[in-house]
């Protein structure tokens, strides 16, 4: 192999043995699946590189050929395993059964049919069948990442990556070693960047667990259960929003969002059924909070968010109507304090939301304000659209009209 290509393997295996060190370090927390799935990842694929780089201590080409076909197909079959449990898509075994099944009976029917070809067909079919189980998955990655799966879209150039890589090793194992240079440095830049995208999806994965497990055993009272304003951070916010200056003429809006049954789901699945699904809740908040907006906790059951200086109503209603759209979705929460049994013991939540969007003067009290807004998103639980404002020309709470600016 020349020199230049095994400094770019080198690099590939180099990033195989940091993937290894991090799920030591991920196992050390109590991780365990995060660990597995991530350091048997690296390992599968180390293995797979070095049989079709021909590393392999078999002398006869014929009986390697057929080994290497049942090595493309094993890893197809494992890592595609992996990345459907890396993207929560095999959470229960109900989930699991179908593409295990169908992937296991998949590997057995091309090894069976391998046996009756040639070694070097054999080998053929295994590394097209490795190629089509990846382009597979591709589509399951792009499907999950359109619905909103922000961790799919490493997954998904992390497998556009593992196919190009794939596609060279079939090349250099199907011409017995002999293949042109920039197929190797292709292949291991693809397999490295495979790598470092598939690392990336596990920290993410994985620093999601850690932050999740601390704040289901800590509580509201533990700043990351929202990763937002604490109570007291939020009165001194309002505090300075809400100074008077004598040249002073504006208006502040405020839209707040009230959780009906969070004290129904903690009577239901415990206090860490509470923090997971706040945790969750004040995700969504902070992704719907524009940059002109602050926001912040509400009592232990809602949020505010403040505009200092209102401009445009209506977009102070388009943020409280995506507040809502976000709020009101249903919430996978986990019933159980052990950080690597949080992805399989969970329950659906829907939150039962109220939203209300009001605009107040800065000579208003800060506390008036508040509780004004507080009042009217607890009066919108009742309305259908869950959204509330004031109507100052009936001088009355109204549930928020579907096109018109509060």
């Amino acid at each position: 192999m020349d020199t230049l290509a095994a400094g770019f393997w080198g690099a590939f295996f180099g990033t195989v043995v940091l993937m290894l060190a991090g799920s030591v370090l991920a196992f050390a927390r109590s991780l365990r699946r995060v660990a597995l799935t991530s350091g048997l990842s690296g390992l599968i694929s180390a293995c797979f590189v070095g049989a079709f780089l021909g590393w392999l201590p078999i002398d006869s080409p014929e009986t390697e050929a057929r080994v290497l076909a049942h090595v493309a197909v094993v890893a197809a079959v494992s890592l595609s395993l992996m990345l459907l449990s890396l993207l929560g898509l095999t959470k229960t075994r109900a989930a699991a059964r179908r593409p295990r099944s169908a992937l296991l009976a998949l590997a057995l029917v091309v090894v069976a049919v391998g046996w009756a070809l040639e070694p070097r067909q054999a080998l053929a079919l295994g590394s097209a069948t490795a190629f089509a189980v990846g382009c597979a998955m591709l589509a399951v990655t792009v499907h999950s990442a359109r619905r909103g799966d922000r961790l799919a879209w490493e997954a998904v150039c992390g497998i556009a990556c593992m196919l190009v890589a794939l596609a060279g090793l079939s090349r250099i194992a199907l011409g017995g070693g002999d293949a042109p240079l920039w197929v190797h440095l292709v292949s291991a830049s693809a397999g490295t960047a495979y790598l470092a995208l598939l690392a990336a999806a596990m920290w993410s994965r994985y620093s999601y667990l850690i932050e999740l497990s601390e704040v289901m055993a800590q509580g509201p009272s533990y700043d990351p259960v929202t990763r937002m304003r604490s109570h007291n951070e939020t009165g001194q916010l309002l505090g300075e929003v809400f100074r008077h200056r004598p040249d002073e003429d504006r208006s502040i809006g405020l839209v707040a969002a009230s959780i009906a049954n969070l004290s129904a789901l903690e009577s239901l699945h415990g206090r860490a059924a509470l923090n997971h699904a706040l945790f969750v809740c004040a995700g969504r908040v902070r992704r719907s909070t524009p940059e002109f907006v602050d926001a912040g906790r509400l009592g232990e059951d809602g949020f505010i968010l403040v505009e200092r200086d209102v401009r445009d109503a209506e977009r102070l209603v388009q943020v409280a109507r995506d507040v809502c759209r976000r709020l009101s979705r249903p919430v996978d929460v986990g019933t159980s304090r052990d950080p690597h049994a949080l992805d399989s013991e969970r329950t659906e939540w829907v939150p039962q939301v109220g939203v209300s969007v009001l605009v107040a003067t800065t000579d208003a009290r800060p506390t008036d304000a508040v509780a004004v807004a507080r009042a009217m998103s607890r009066t919108a639980w009742t309305y259908p659209s869950r959204l509330a404002w004031y109507d100052r020309s009936a001088g009355q709470i109204a549930e928020l009209p579907l096109g018109d600016a509060a």
